[in-house]
């Protein structure tokens, strides 16, 4: 009721007085990621196309947008704001260091009741923090099993629904001579990702129900000497260990025809298609069936107090999350919405059929704990050790035993300081 209230309150101070104006004119800095391949597609566009909207109908406030690569942006923000000098707004990977901080407004403080309403329940819960929102959703996307329907034919197939069906599909594959029956990437790129959908398929994850970390539990240790034994132990991932091959290795891989199954997003379907390669995709099989859960990634907007432009932001960001911006972006760039209003138009629209089952996946998608701020560390851990579990001779309860002392170690650190 105080967040309705407070929100209520904000809504009626920006349509009453508007915002900017005069003698009170404010640029608001926004650093933003690069979610396209070319200079022809890039995030720049559409934050000119959408800034300059805005402003023409706000001509006291001006939107002054820096957009970076991935490799670069998360750091550049880091440095903005360890020099003092933090844009109003960040689209970004991970908000929760800036949270504990005290550093970031709650979407509280900024949105519209109805913009805040409209964001997908999973992901509003997943940007927060001790039940507050910090992170507000602004890209999401789900992992299916895709799989080259022409090897499949050749070798009489169907996709499978179970890990005994995926390893027997598999064999099949190895013996018609496909490089790689199942691409298994845990190399450094993303291997905490490959491995939360493994984790999530077994039953696991890397938390337990009450978010305390448990990567070594029984069901985790069951699934990863599952993937030793009955995958890379017989050679059905193909000619590169597991902990050298990355993910974009694995999807190239895929689109030139040598990978029989492999994990994948929907920006998998656009790069397999210019190729020529015909496809499917199916739910992540489990033990006995499909999958109860699968892997939500999300990327996240926050707005930093350091400034001070709160009513402004706020109401740039209920521009920002409008339907038709939020469709524009993911159209755009083959991701899902992460407003239920976006969603409900994708999911009727004949030209997003392609991305609806990756919508439909979206209900049961768990996400990374990105609201722990000992999560980047615990990362960056599991990408540099996982692969050593299911190498030749690898114990994956020595090895997730680690990385479980290392997550309660750095989680321990982030909650003392």
């Amino acid at each position: 009721m105080i967040a309705a209230v407070v929100a209520l309150g904000m809504t009626a101070v920006l349509g009453g007085c508007g915002v900017g104006g005069g003698a009170d004119d404010v640029t608001l800095k926004l650093v933003a990621a690069d979610y396209g391949d070319s200079a022809a597609n890039s995030s720049k566009k559409y934050w000119d196309k959408l800034v300059a909207a805005y402003e023409a109908e706000h001509p006291g406030v001006k939107i002054d947008v820096s957009v970076y690569s991935w490799n670069d942006v998360d750091r550049k923000v880091k440095e903005m704001v360890d020099a003092g000098d933090a844009p109003d707004l960040a689209q970004i990977g991970a908000y929760a260091d800036y949270a504990a901080a005290g550093q970031l407004y709650t979407a509280d403080d900024l949105l519209s009741i109805t913009t805040q309403a409209d964001f997908a329940g999973q992901l509003a819960d997943a940007g927060q923090v001790d039940g507050e929102q910090f992170g507000m959703p602004f890209a999401a996307s789900t992992r299916l099993l895709f799989y080259n329907k022409s090897l499949f034919a050749e070798a009489g197939l169907t996709p499978p629904t179970t890990w005994a069906e995926l390893a027997s599909d598999a064999e099949a594959l190895k013996e018609e001579g496909v490089a790689y029956p199942y691409a298994l990437p845990l190399g450094p790129e993303e291997a905490q990702a490959e491995t939360m959908q493994w984790l999530l398929s077994g039953g696991g994850g890397y938390t337990d129900t009450l978010g305390t970390y448990g990567i070594d539990s029984a069901e985790n240790v069951g699934t990863f000497t599952w993937l030793r034994d009955q995958l890379v132990g017989k050679g059905l991932t193909g000619p590169v260990a597991p902990a050298k091959l990355n993910r974009a290795d694995a999807f190239a891989a895929f689109a030139s025809g040598k990978v029989g199954m492999l994990n994948g997003h929907p920006s998998l379907m656009k790069t397999a298609a210019k190729k020529g390669v015909k496809f499917g995709m199916v739910p992540m099989p489990g033990p006995d069936g499909e999958t109860k859960s699968t892997m939500g990634v999300a990327d996240w907007m926050m707005a930093f107090k350091k400034n001070g432009h709160r009513d402004q932001v706020g109401d740039f960001l209920d521009f920002v999350y409008s339907e038709k911006n939020v469709l524009a972006f993911s159209r755009e760039y083959d991701l899902l919405p992460v407003t239920n209003s976006a969603s409900d138009v994708m999911s009727a629209a004949e030209e997003d059929q392609d991305l609806k089952p990756f919508l439909d996946q979206l209900q049961f998608a768990e996400f990374y704990p990105v609201g722990k701020t000992s999560w980047a560390s615990v990362s960056a851990a599991v990408k540099a050790d996982i692969g050593k579990a299911v190498a030749p001779g690898g114990s994956p309860s020595a090895v997730l035993g680690g990385l479980e002392a290392e997550a309660t170690q750095a989680d321990a650190a982030a909650a003392a300081s």
